[in-house]
């Protein structure tokens, strides 16, 4: 099969990433709570660490570049046909680019790092050669992307210009788990879901705002959810069951959040 031929369509989680102001931490906590290993790497943005579960590639730690002071945050990366191209209907439709685009590492893709109209921070991905991180591939990777967002209609036209997506609401396409959610619409890539958009007004973090949160399968949302918080992490919404299955939301160490899931199956 050729490359062109396994390329993910333009707005489908490639990657997730970490951006910790103490990556050190960050490996630790992550390796005890998945079982992930690292390997370390340096591209054109700096260093990272590529999280792996046997063998896989399953997400990106990197550190905070200095003299930033955003919070440390998970943020998917979104595949793209052409990153530059993206980068530039970002700032057309209000967003921002504040790395990138950049080649990344040994010339076989591009790479940018932007925000929403609402400030929530996502990557762009154009890669040539390298299929990405394994999603949805079992405990211990990343199964769902999800934004948590002031109101969806201040950003689903942004994501529909930026990387073609479609959207919809789940009472519109006649119910769906989320079908009784006052604001949530599913993100899809030519006709595949992809990924929710969740508006949650006031309930948004005042410290924080608007985020991606990424979901981990795990085998036991329970226990994962107690040694996150035995490791220093902390529990921001304890385990409760779902249409999808029994989830949590949690943060690191550095309060960074995500997400955990024992899916259905």
């Amino acid at each position: 099969m050729t490359e062109a031929a396994t390329r993910r369509a333009p707005g489908t989680p490639c990657w997730v990433s970490l951006l910790a102001g103490d990556p050190a931490a960050g490996r630790e906590f992550y390796r005890d709570l998945f079982g992930w290993e690292y390997q370390h790497e340096r591209g054109p943005s700096g260093p990272h660490f590529r999280a792996l579960l046997d063998g896989r590639e399953v997400a990106c730690i990197r550190p905070m570049p200095k003299g930033w002071t955003c919070l440390p945050s998970w943020s998917p990366f979104l595949a793209s046909d052409d990153a530059d191209r993206a980068a530039e209907t970002v700032r057309l439709y209000g967003g921002t680019v504040g790395v990138g685009p950049l080649g990344s590492a040994g010339g076989t893709g591009r790479m940018a790092v932007a925000s929403d109209p609402a400030g929530a921070t996502f990557g762009i991905w154009q890669e040539e050669a390298r299929d990405g991180a394994v999603m949805d591939g079992g405990p211990g990777t990343v199964v769902w992307n999800e934004l948590l967002t002031y109101q969806t209609s201040a950003v689903e036209k942004f994501y529909q210009a930026v990387f073609g997506l479609d959207t919809e609401s789940p009472v519109q396409g006649g119910g769906g788990p989320e079908a009784g959610e006052p604001d949530y619409l599913t993100v899809a890539a030519r006709g595949r879901i992809v990924g929710g958009l969740r508006g949650v007004g006031t309930a948004l973090p005042r410290d924080r705002g608007a985020h991606w949160l990424v979901y981990v399968e795990v085998e036991d949302t329970d226990a994962v959810a107690r040694r996150a918080a035995e490791l220093g992490g902390s529990v921001l919404a304890p385990p409760s069951d779902s249409p999808h299955g029994r989830t949590a939301r949690l943060a690191d160490r550095e309060g960074a959040p995500f997400a955990v899931i024992t899916t259905r199956r």
